[in-house]
């Protein structure tokens, strides 16, 4: 087992996955938006691949509106409790494995291709450029393949401003500020044109590059944050209305890159 599977299967099996979503206002932002993305591209009858499943609350979600699902998870852990969750759902199918190999596959077989959390551990080149190939790979031509990743900023704001702001500082940027991806590295973030840059030679063709959790995630980690129904109602509008917005864009922890397989 390589290190890199060593770490996320050790971090996963510390945190509850099957409950991110939904336990906090910006898990919700996340769902309610990406959801919103995923329902913009996909007609009746797709065959929709998610790698990186989890726990199946998209998966889940899509198969239930009728979607052809299949669903790929690296974590043994979040595999069993996604096809518990998902017992009796004819239309969806899901595999333990990994984003870097989906031999498993053919070329052009899915309508969408969602990689929602596996770009988030890799801080190789070679393995994000994989990854992605093979998502690319068994999209058919016209279909769209949905990307998450991070904003190295909110990685800092989030985890290292109150009290550990240097040691976030060194773990993710260089002395001149650059972008650091190592390993050993459980999360790994991105400035948003750094991201998009990586992808420019190959066979696609950029949509658009999606904001899903706002700055929800900075502002829940005051003691004193409340948001009722009500008002989250009224931050989602306005969040769906804005999260291509570019000046927002790095503001926000997770993201989703949105492009078409054009050859």
């Amino acid at each position: 087992m390589s290190k890199r599977i060593e770490m996320i299967n050790m971090f996963y099996g510390a945190h509850n996955e099957d409950t991110r979503l939904i336990r906090s206002r910006h898990g919700q932002l996340e769902y309610v938006t990406t959801m919103n993305y995923i329902h913009r591209y996909a007609k009746a009858g797709d065959r929709i691949l998610e790698i990186g499943a989890g726990t199946g609350r998209y998966s889940i979600a899509l198969a239930k509106e009728s979607y052809n699902v299949t669903a790929v998870e690296l974590v043994e852990q979040n595999c069993d409790i996604l096809k518990n969750n998902s017992t009796g759902i004819k239309n969806i199918h899901s595999f333990q494995g990994d984003a870097l190999d989906l031999g498993r596959f053919s070329d052009n077989e899915f309508d969408i291709t969602m990689s929602l959390g596996p770009l988030y551990h890799l801080y190789d080149a070679g393995d994000v450029h994989r990854a992605f190939d093979e998502a690319v790979r068994v999209t058919r031509l016209g279909g769209v393949i949905i990307v998450a990743f991070l904003s190295v900023h909110s990685i800092l704001l989030n985890n290292y401003l109150k009290g550990n702001l240097e040691l976030g500082l060194n773990e993710n940027f260089t002395s001149d500020y650059k972008v650091r991806h190592f390993e050993k590295q459980m999360f790994t973030g991105y400035r948003i044109v750094e991201f998009e840059q990586l992808f420019e030679q190959k066979n696609i063709q950029h949509i658009t590059t999606v904001a899903t959790d706002s700055v929800l995630e900075l502002a829940e980690e005051r003691n004193d944050f409340i948001m009722s129904d009500e008002e989250f109602e009224l931050f989602v509008k306005y969040h769906l209305s804005t999260c291509e917005t570019r000046e927002l864009l790095g503001s926000s922890s997770h993201l989703l890159y949105i492009c078409r397989k054009i050859g």
